[in-house]
């Protein structure tokens, strides 16, 4: 699976605590190995979009992504009101 990484997902990553990033790697494989099917992701679809999800890495910090045809393009990642930013 191709994994590619936003300008925004890179900056906003550097942002991160080291636990976190840590977190977040753990994740990725669990996404990765399970397909997307893993519950401790917890993947939801972005209301009003057609193919871009977010995932969780704990109760405070999430990670949205893009399916695209030959893998996945991680798009921003951080707490939940990241996400309400352009």
């Amino acid at each position: 699976m191709k994994i590619i990484r936003s300008p925004r997902f890179d900056r906003t990553y550097r942002k991160l605590h080291k636990k976190v990033k840590q977190q977040f790697k753990q994740k990725m494989k669990l996404l990765v190995s399970s397909n997307f099917t893993h519950p401790s992701l917890r993947i939801k679809k972005i209301k009003g979009t057609k193919n871009i999800w977010e995932a969780s890495i704990d109760m405070s910090y999430r990670f949205s992504f893009e399916k695209i045809e030959d893998g996945i393009r991680l798009r921003v990642i951080g707490k939940h009101d990241v996400f309400d930013k352009p």
